[in-house]
């Protein structure tokens, strides 16, 4: 039977892990305001009142035109000022200009000067999310998780940077570069856990955490499966892949990948089927691979109903509608009938649909 190779599985999910489409989709949570900064702006509201003199080199720092500007104007402000209550809200001004930048290249030369001007906890807590998008744009994987790893360090609860750096390194894992695997496994089941147990962060309204848990939760445990699938773990995948199937039917993908897996289990308890002498054991395992085998049937109907029209599984829908008639056929006397029903049952409403990328 046909298996779904690592080449292709890459390309399958090229498209749902597109980097581009992380950054916009979750960047936006990644600036939960975090427990350092909450502690700053606390003890800085008790602070001593800034002088006349600060507050007017301050004033420069907002006047300047663009992020540049403001970073040169800030770092001449804390050259006089090192020690003035007005840090954060100077740190604020220039990440203000900084998030108007869209080429990538200067986002990234001016996130790193940040660091350089602002070098306190809390101002690093402000920036490094900043530093994480503006590195998984570039590519530049080593930089994204070491900045990862300091921010949720200091940060072990930020959802949208753990969700972020967990589907980024797994793609990775996918590719091949297993760098990454073992602190994004790490990072997306500390995710998986805070998103189910209603840790909402402290910038989300009600409504906006809902609609996120809807749409990460099932991709966190459907790249947790890739992963085990990946790296051989054949029960872990199948355990992530059905619990991201369940919360989002819609998804192609993770029937596409069960199938491959309950095909090859099924495929080894057929060889322990017909190596095992007659008898009542033998007869057991007839019974389990047969099992299996409806449970092959059941994915590939799923997979094919979910993908339909889906140019980009044309021919591993071809290998699996193949496989799935000489499964069906051998399950039932050799008649197709009730193939396409089967299929058909597992179709979409258009307007529940997982849209293609």
């Amino acid at each position: 039977m046909a298996k779904i190779s690592l080449k292709q599985l890459r390309a399958l999910a090229s498209g749902a892990s597109c980097v581009a489409f992380l950054v916009g989709a979750i960047g936006v949570a990644n600036a939960a305001t975090p427990a350092h900064y909450l502690s700053a702006q606390q003890a800085q509201s008790q602070a001593p009142k800034p002088s006349a003199d600060e507050l007017k080199e301050a004033k420069k720092v907002e006047a300047a035109v663009d992020a540049a500007a403001r970073q040169q104007a800030a770092g001449e402000f804390l050259k006089k000022y090192p020690k003035s209550p007005l840090r954060l809200q100077v740190a604020q001004l220039v990440l203000q200009k900084m998030s108007e930048v869209q080429d990538n290249a200067q986002q990234i030369a001016l996130a790193e000067n940040f660091a350089t001007i602002f070098n306190e906890p809390a101002e690093a807590d402000l920036v490094q999310p900043f530093m994480i998008d503006a590195y998984i744009t570039a590519n530049r994987h080593a930089d994204t998780f070491r900045v990862a790893n300091a921010y949720l360090a200091r940060n072990p609860e930020a959802v949208g940077v753990l969700t972020q750096v967990t589907l980024i390194g797994i793609d990775q894992a996918r590719t091949g570069n297993a760098q990454f695997a073992e602190p994004s496994r790490q990072y997306g089941i500390k995710a998986v856990e805070l998103i189910e147990a209603n840790k909402k962060p402290t910038d989300f309204d009600d409504a906006r955490w809902a609609e996120y848990k809807t749409k990460w939760l099932p991709r966190l445990y459907q790249s947790l499966g890739v992963l085990s699938h990946v790296t051989k773990d054949s029960a872990g995948a199948v355990a992530r892949l059905e619990k991201a199937a369940a919360l989002n039917p819609a998804d192609a993908f993770n029937y596409l990948l069960l199938s491959d897996i309950y095909n090859s289990q099924y495929e080894a308890l057929a060889q322990e089927y017909k190596a095992a002498p007659d008898g009542p054991a033998k007869e057991e395992l007839l019974k389990k691979s047969q099992a299996q085998m409806d449970k092959v049937i059941d994915a590939y109907a799923h997979a094919l109903a979910l993908s339909e029209g889906d140019e980009r599984l044309k021919q591993v829908r071809e290998q699996i509608m193949s496989d799935l008639q000489t499964y069906y056929k051998y399950r039932h006397n050799g008649s197709t009938d009730g193939l396409q029903q089967l299929i058909d049952k597992y179709k979409l409403p258009a307007a529940t649909a997982t849209p293609k990328p």
